[in-house]
């Protein structure tokens, strides 16, 4: 199948939809055929709602098979409809764009280096993962910065081996460094995955393709 894809021409995937384990999220207005292309690629059941009234739903939706982190300002309707697959813990504190500011999967979650302490133990607990604050390639939106599945974890090609280091301490997973859409270096806007497939963005070149599927070890 073919490995990359638009919405309606737009090559940020990310930005617009966010992928679980069991579930994909994405804008209400999104093409019937974005919504084949995903469900092709990952056999999961799709749901269609804005954030915050919003369709930029990779930026605003952050978590795990544990329980979603959404932004504060997401309204009740919004929460409802997560609430149909898992719990739903709301982020109101300056930082709640909770897609850019974490970067998680059932093995660990990273977060913006500013984010409260208090914050941070509140997501561990609720995802049940250890988290950390950190940046790749000094980056502080670290969700956008890099993609994470229990499979392995696609990091900014800026990255340093600290940062890559502190990865390592809390997950037994790949980690590799790779870039999407013809050199962003901010995979997360153009990527999304699980552990049974991914989807870039259209613009991704083969080579930053067969990086992906190096990392996260799938196979034609």
């Amino acid at each position: 199948m073919d490995r990359t894809v638009s919405i309606a021409g737009e090559p940020h995937i990310g930005v617009f939809s966010r992928v679980f384990e069991d579930v994909a999220v994405i804008p209400p207005e999104a093409p019937e055929e974005f919504e084949a292309q995903y469900r092709e690629a990952f056999d999961l059941e799709i749901v269609r709602t804005t954030i915050q009234g919003s369709p930029i739903i990779g930026s605003l939706l952050a978590g795990n098979s544990n329980g979603f982190v959404v932004s504060g300002l997401a309204t009740n309707a919004e929460i409802k409809r997560l609430s149909e697959f898992r719990e739903v813990f709301s982020l109101y504190h300056g930082m709640n764009a909770a897609g850019n500011v974490i970067l998680a999967c059932d093995r660990f979650a990273a977060v913006h280096p500013e984010m409260n302490s208090d914050v941070q133990k509140e997501l561990a607990e609720f995802l049940k993962v250890p988290v950390i604050p950190l940046t790749l390639g000094d980056v502080k939106v670290v969700g956008m910065a890099g993609v994470a599945t229990n499979r392995g974890v696609v990091v900014n090609p800026r990255s340093t081996v600290s940062e890559i280091a502190a990865l390592e301490r809390v997950c037994d997973l790949p980690i590799g460094k790779g870039s999407i859409n013809m050199g962003s270096a901010m995979v997360g806007t153009g990527l999304v995955a699980n552990t049974r497939g991914y989807l870039a963005g259209n613009e991704t070149s083969g080579y930053e393709l067969g990086r992906i599927e190096d990392i996260f070890g799938f196979e034609d």
